[in-house]
């Protein structure tokens, strides 16, 4: 409480403004956390794994102002339905905000923001590593040296993918989609790409367009994904695709799990029309489909897209910027998506 200066006859006591009330639904990054206590009254996650839903999530939110959920916390419309009035704004830990339903949240009035920009190079970083690690057999030479079954150097063993000069397709030529690009430039790859229109020249920079999926995948020795889950892009690399695809070629998926059908990419690495696959992302994670854990040709990370200390920082306080726009100020924030 702030008091008048003693001796005052007309001191009276004057309340502390009163902090929003902000409640995480994950366990977020020490700096995030301390950054977010200082200017509400933080409601800290109850638990992180498996991560809040349905009624839990609800009743965490109740007398919240604002709502921070990642991916993983499953904001369906049934979930935005029953939140409590005083909730006015969600700010997803997160550029995709599929978990969201936004129809529903503009529905109630609430405020739906994401996290772009921040985690375009990390995340460009392991879709490079997954098509090296996918290309080089890296996952099974891991496994090799752990198990100590590694019989030393030979002229035909374990020989991979030559990377260099190679055909690479991106799916999706937005900002992710762009930063693999320039990297993949570094290993002399040739460029070709689909998305809903061409890209101007200087984001380009000599990247084939072609306007159908259908018609990039047959100039493909590499695929990377790099598109939205959409009902549209669901099922997207189905068994009819793929085999648009030349034989031998290798395919990696950094967007989102539903974007292939597992079991048509499972036949076609069993067959060997697909020499193999460097995966970030899964149908229903953290379950993985069985399939691939069990091929040699495989390369899988547990959803590590974002996964350094500054990206994840970086994310939590754009989160920050979004929720202290609304809350704070009254303001539009920067990055509303509903």
């Amino acid at each position: 409480m702030i008091r008048a200066p003693a001796g005052d006859p007309q001191a009276k006591e004057t309340p502390m403004p009163t902090k929003p009330v902000l409640a995480l639904a994950r366990t977020l990054p020490d700096a995030v956390e301390a950054r977010a206590a200082r200017d509400y009254d933080v409601r800290p996650a109850p638990v992180d794994h498996p991560p809040l839903g349905g009624d839990a999530l609800v009743a965490h939110a109740a007398g919240a102002d604002g709502l921070l959920v990642a991916p993983g916390n499953a904001v369906s419309a049934a979930v935005i339905d029953a939140l409590p009035d005083s909730v006015r704004v969600i700010a997803t830990f997160s550029v995709g905000f599929d978990h969201v339903d936004l129809d529903a949240a503009r529905a109630r009035g609430i405020v739906v923001t994401n996290t772009p920009d921040v985690l375009t190079d990390a995340t460009a970083d392991i879709a490079m590593l997954c098509l090296l690690g996918a290309a080089r057999r890296a996952g099974e030479g891991d496994a090799l040296m752990r198990a100590g079954a590694w019989a030393g150097w030979a002229p035909t063993h374990m020989m991979g993918t030559h990377v260099t000069g190679k055909r690479l397709g991106i799916v999706g030529m937005g900002r992710i989609g762009r930063a693999v690009a320039k990297r993949a430039r570094a290993f002399d790859m040739t460029i070709h790409y689909n998305d809903r229109a061409p890209l101007p020249p200087h984001q380009a920079e000599g990247a084939v367009f072609h306007d159908t999926v259908e018609a990039l995948l047959p100039q493909c020795e590499f695929l990377s994904l790099h598109c939205p889950a959409t009902p549209e892009t669901t099922g997207l690399m189905n068994a009819e695709r793929i085999a648009l695809l030349p034989r031998g070629a290798i395919l990696v998926n950094t967007a989102r799990g539903p974007v292939l059908d597992d079991a048509a990419v499972i036949a076609a690495l069993k067959s060997g029309h697909l020499a193999a696959a460097g995966l970030d992302v899964y149908t229903g994670e953290p379950a993985v489909n069985p399939g691939y854990r069990d091929l040699p040709n495989t390369f899988l990370l547990p959803h590590l897209g974002s996964a350094t200390v500054e990206t994840r920082e970086a994310m939590g306080f754009r989160a920050l910027d979004n929720l202290d726009a609304v809350l704070l100020r009254g303001e539009a924030p920067g990055d509303r998506v509903a």
